[in-house]
């Protein structure tokens, strides 16, 4: 069943050519546009069409897309001419166009398209039936002669009037828009629908919803413009578009003419206005008056009414929007409120802004808008024109009071640490008031010998509430207590340094600030006072300071105790105490202090003591530093190695007593060298590393060994030890930092780092020179450069042990390969074992499977036995 349905739907489906539902209604003597398609054909995708008309029965050939010969005798004058011709819109539908139709071109008209399909289905022609019917449209203007040309103000209103009829047999309506044209192009203004709708042109709709613009229908087919509150867009020509319509056989609507009329020629004249304020730059005292006049000059006529509103802004450039209103005035003369500020309407066209009891904030840039209003015929104004006047440039002159400004020393430093207190009092005080408040800023200005100019230094200031704001310079200070800021008097600010240095000598002022009150309680600064400078000095001398290193022996080796002294001498230095540093200055050879020289032990002023860079535990009791006299130090070495050369000095520095209890540093000083030098007579000692076998395979034992030669002296077995430490560097190239792996030392005490791996070491002194160390279990992560440093410990003649140089042996490489045949052995012997042990457990499941489980027994029919009787015997 499915099957016959697509079956029938194939067979239904075909060509299909397609023209509009007629009959088409159309006025003599305009173009015909008829459309016509075709769809779901075959063949090529850009289809031919042929047109032909007939008025009774048959057809005459008019025009076709493909054949050129096609048109006939009676029709190829027009096809010629152009008249009538094919308008191809796409590959399947062309249009037929019938310029200036007449009566004669009515009747029906079939357009045919020539078959591309593979099978004949569907229609290939379609015919349409075109009435053409006589022009009963008349469009006409206003006969009034005056109504072509208006010239009108802005604001006015005027009217405009057409007429449109029509005697069409047909039932037609009417489409009537008004249009204007203030360029080339015509827009619409407002349309009454052949539906009886009203339609406003783009930019229209506010005004139309306002009922300023307005289309009335009167007698005699008259349409009526009105336009209020007239504006510049509103100058142009006018003119009546009309056009007729007719409802269509498929209840479509169809336009089929279209006719205009010029009605008028509108020009309209901008209001002129002028606004000007009668005074330019005005300045005027504190508390006093300000009074502004705005002078409206327009070449309006009639009724109009004014609205002034006064601005006030900071800046000339301020636009209206971030200027300050202070007063307006309405069309209606309504003025807003303010207590201090009035409008007043002192004639026709001046309006007059008094300001009183101004202050110092109301300086700034004063300017008045005017507006023209007009009355409208519904009794409601309409604004015209809005100018705006030139700001005018107003000062108030704070009113300052009169004083002076005094500055002097109490108190003045003799020396250094000493205190300085400076007083800034206010002098000749007159035409102070209550609403005045005095503030005070203090400065610093640096004395330089030459004519440099140095710029003042902030120590710090007072706000209009009196809170202290603090410079940089004296920021620390002041919060410590070092520099006090006060208020003595009312008249008096007072400046104390506890404890003067010598950086604060210099020019010192202060400056008066007098704030005013403003009507908003707000303090405003109105003057400001400077005092003559005043100088704080005193004479001072430069600080010297001499260290002398003294050696006590002149001699020693080593193990012995080196000792030395610091002898010190200062001048110009006030209870000076002094801070004691021992450095050494150690060969470049020494590895543990690359830079060259090493912080050893320190003492401060307070006899403090402290280790600085010494690091060596074994002797951490091996440096002593003391103080002798007040000016000399003593520095002691015990049981000194031979690492221990180098030269020695002596750090010191000369601290003097400040304020607060407080030690400021006042200068340094550095001691002539001692030198520490060991004759070297012992062996010489040289390292190396060596392996039988380098190369092993994962899980074996690699053995590396750490020989010690000795050349020179021979010693003792007892009077010579080592430390010894293993490194390696896991790269091939030595890029990488060494790890270290295990240490011995002399004590015989083995410490091992921290391993991730299964691996195992092991370190062990197998001889006096020689030292082995193993890697148990060895993996990959064990290969790798590997090496030993060996520090040598000899035993000299006095029985003390010197630590000599320590000693790096060239590394050598360990590799770790992986055996396939022993990786591979165990999990092979495991899977022959299992599947062996599988096959025979296999194998006894089934026979007892077969044995015992699935045994049946079979009772077979007893057969008696009989032998054949003979033949004969039957």
């Amino acid at each position: 069943c499915v099957l016959s349905l697509f079956s029938c739907l194939a067979f239904c489906r075909g060509r299909v050519v397609r023209v509009p539902k007629g009959p088409l209604i159309r006025v003599v003597g305009t173009e015909v546009v008829i459309p016509c398609s075709v769809s779901d054909y075959d063949g090529p995708s850009e289809q031919n069409f042929d047109w032909e008309f007939s008025r009774e029965i048959d057809f005459v050939r008019i025009v076709s897309t493909w054949d050129s010969t096609f048109t006939s005798e009676e029709y190829q004058k027009r096809v010629g001419h152009g008249d009538i011709k094919l308008r191809r819109s796409s590959n399947d539908a062309v249009e037929l166009v019938i310029r200036n139709i007449q009566p004669t071109d009515q009747g029906r008209y079939k357009c045919s398209t020539p078959s591309t399909d593979a099978t004949v289905q569907g229609n290939y022609d379609a015919e349409v039936q075109v009435k053409v019917i006589s022009d009963g449209l008349l469009v006409s203007g206003s006969k009034a002669r005056s109504s072509m040309s208006l010239r009108l103000s802005e604001g006015d209103s005027f009217k405009l009037r057409c007429s449109a009829i029509t005697t069409s047999p047909e039932h037609t309506h009417l489409h009537v828009t008004w249009q204007i044209k203030s360029g080339l192009t015509w827009r619409d203004i407002l349309s009454l629908t052949h539906e009886g709708k009203f339609q406003s042109g783009p930019g229209y709709e506010e005004r139309y919803r306002n009922g300023d613009i307005r289309l009335d229908t009167g007698a005699n087919d008259t349409y009526q413009l009105s336009v209020s509150q007239a504006s510049s867009v509103d100058g142009g020509a006018y003119r009546c578009l009309v056009s007729e319509w007719v409802r269509g056989a498929d209840s479509s609507w169809q336009k089929i003419q279209e006719k205009s009329v010029e009605i008028a020629s509108v020009a309209i004249q901008r209001t002129a206005l002028d606004v000007v304020i009668s005074t330019s730059n005005v300045s005027v005292t504190e508390r006093g008056s300000l009074d502004l006049t705005c002078n409206i000059t327009t070449d309006r006529s009639g009724i109009f009414q004014a609205e002034v509103t006064w601005y006030f802004s900071a800046s000339p450039d301020d636009t209206l929007s971030d200027a300050q209103v202070l007063l307006s005035m309405d069309h209606d003369s309504v003025v807003s409120d303010s207590t201090l500020i009035s409008l007043s309407h002192v004639d026709r066209n001046s309006y007059r802004l008094l300001v009183r009891d101004v202050d110092v904030e109301d300086s700034g840039y004063y300017f008045c808008q005017a507006a023209v209003w007009v009355p409208l015929h519904n009794g409601s104004w309409h604004k015209v024109v809005e100018r705006t006047s030139a700001p005018v440039s107003v000062v108030v002159t704070a009113l300052e009071p009169d004083y002076e400004v005094f500055l002097n020393a109490s108190k003045t430093p003799k020396f250094s640490d000493d205190p300085t207190e400076l007083n800034c009092r206010i002098t000749n005080a007159q035409d102070t008031e209550a609403n005045i408040r005095f503030t005070v800023s203090w400065y610093y200005r640096q004395r330089v010998r030459s004519d440099d100019v140095v710029a003042e230094e902030l120590l710090a200031t007072m706000d209009a509430d009196w809170t202290l704001l603090l410079g940089d310079r004296s920021r620390e200070r002041t919060q410590n207590g070092e520099i006090i800021f006060s208020k003595k008097a009312a008249d008096t600010f007072s400046l104390r340094i506890q404890w003067t240095s010598e950086s604060d000598r210099g020019d010192y002022f202060c400056v008066i600030s007098a704030w005013s009150r403003h009507r908003n309680n707000s303090w405003v600064k109105s003057k400001d006072v400077t005092s003559a400078p005043v100088r704080i000095f005193w004479a001072t001398q430069d600080y010297t300071l001499t260290v002398e290193a003294v050696k006590l022996k002149p001699f020693f080796v080593a193990g012995h105790t080196f000792e030395m002294t610091c002898k010190v001498s200062s001048k110009n230095i006030k209870t000076p105490r002094y801070s004691v540093l021992i450095t050494a200055e150690k060969p470049l050879t020494d590895q543990s202090n690359p830079n060259g020289t090493t912080r050893i032990i320190s003492l401060n002023q307070d006899s403090v003591v402290r280790l600085e860079d010494w690091k060596d535990q074994t002797r951490v009791d091996g440096v002593v530093l003391e103080k002798v006299q007040e000016n000399e130090f003593r520095y002691r070495m015990y049981q000194t190695q031979i690492s221990d050369a180098g030269l020695y000095r002596c750090v010191v520095t000369a601290w003097s007593p400040g304020g607060g209890g407080m030690w400021r540093e006042a200068v340094n000083g550095l001691s002539n060298p001692i030198q520490i030098d060991f004759q070297m007579s012992g062996p010489v000692f040289n390292v190396s590393v060596h392996s039988d076998n380098p190369t092993i395979y994962q899980g074996e034992l690699a053995d590396l060994m750490c020989i010690v030669t000795m050349e020179g002296m021979a010693l003792e077995p007892d009077d010579m030890s080592f430390d010894v430490s293993w490194f390696a560097v896991r790269s091939f190239a030595l890029d990488r930092e060494p790890i270290l792996l295990a240490s011995l030392d002399r004590r015989g005490i083995v410490t091992q780092s921290r391993r991730n791996g299964s691996s195992d070491l092991s370190l062990e002194r197998i001889s006096p020179l020689e030292f082995r160390l193993r890697v148990h279990g060895c993996e990959d992560h064990d290969f790798g450069n590997h090496y030993c440093v060996v520090t040598p410990w000899v035993r000299s003649a006095t029985g003390v042990w010197q630590r000599e140089p320590d000693i790096k042996a060239k590394p050598i490489f360990l590799s770790v390969k992986m055996d396939v045949l022993n990786a591979f052995k165990y999990p092979l012997l495991i899977g022959i074992g299992l599947a062996t042990v599988i096959g025979l457990l296999s194998c006894l499941i089934g026979y007892c499977s077969s044995r015992w489980c699935c045994k049946k027994e079979v009772q077979e029919t007893r057969r008696e036995r009989r032998r054949l009787m003979s033949m004969e015997m039957d």
